[in-house]
């Protein structure tokens, strides 16, 4: 029987940040409109952080019970180590789908825009299949699409639209930004079990990129999430306080160029998580203490 401490290694905190951040974006951009409120966007929080939780077990069981985990340098897996009966993380997988879908609920009900529930219905689809059914898109590369598009757009401009009504250029273009760092993560997660997954014919972008293209895709993410705030600054100059956040990246990116592998991969991984949340904290802070141009 799993142990507490091991069921909270396997919902992957190092992966929390990529559920934060999106949120403190959007909520800064509805305060920027005028139109923040902070209880619905404690909901929304509670929505992306659920949903991380609930993919993170989704992965953890479909890779279990498919038998990829059976070898691994990387955090905790209740399933691939036999810590946790695969039911029972199937189980907890769909206990965070359900709270993430409730507090989308009341969400949606609050602000008025219930075509949200078919985007909401998407991203708990999307979650599940990421790893799970016959054919998952995971194993096919697909992985960083999902990510970019529901932990980068759908919850940064969800956001803001759930308490402003309305979004803004900025907004996207922060989604942009964070999006491309949640896929940093899981790539640097990826380049990590490329031993792994491609003999158990996992054939993530990672994989189908190769260890050598794949990490400098990881520091073109990176890169590419700085030049996102920096375009976010031409309606909110304050945005430019991201670049702050530079300093981070660096470490994180000396690892992956540097051929770290195996268990050093682990610090990238939390390093590039501590990254997107300071990222998204200095954009945040920019965007509502700066004014916008007119």
């Amino acid at each position: 029987m799993a142990t507490l401490a091991q069921w909270v290694e396997g919902a992957r905190p190092r992966t929390l940040p990529a559920a934060l951040a999106p949120v403190l974006l959007g909520t800064a951009c509805a305060f920027a409109l005028g139109g923040g409120h902070i209880g619905r966007a404690m909901l929304a929080l509670v929505v992306a952080l659920a949903l991380q939780v609930g993919v993170n077990y989704a992965n953890d069981y479909s890779d279990g019970v498919r038998g990829t985990d059976e070898v691994r340098s990387g955090p905790v897996r209740l399933v691939g180590q036999g810590l946790a009966p695969a039911r029972h993380v199937k189980l907890a997988a769909f206990a965070c789908f359900g709270v993430a879908a409730l507090a989308g609920l009341v969400l949606v009900a609050l602000c008025g825009a219930w075509w949200l529930l078919l985007v909401g219905a998407a991203a708990v689809v999307a979650a599940w299949y990421y790893t799970g059914g016959r054919r998952p898109y995971g194993y096919l590369g697909l992985g960083e699409i999902f990510v970019f598009v529901f932990f980068g757009l759908v919850a940064t401009v969800g956001t803001t639209y759930t308490q402003a009504l309305t979004t803004t250029p900025a907004s996207w273009a922060t989604a942009t930004g964070v999006g491309l760092l949640s896929c940093a993560i899981l790539m640097a997660n990826n380049i990590r079990d490329i031993p792994t997954d491609r003999p158990a014919g996992k054939r993530t972008l990672a994989v189908r990129l190769g260890d050598p293209l794949a990490r400098r895709t990881y520091v073109g993410m990176l890169g590419g999430a700085f030049l996102a705030c920096a375009i976010a600054a031409m309606q909110h100059p304050g945005a430019l306080l991201g670049l702050a956040a530079i300093p981070l990246a660096l470490g994180p990116a000396r690892g992956v160029l540097g051929g770290a592998g195996g268990r050093d991969l682990i610090s990238v991984l939390g390093g590039t998580g501590r990254l997107t949340l300071a990222y998204a904290v200095a954009v945040s802070l920019g965007v509502v203490l700066l004014p916008s141009l007119p």
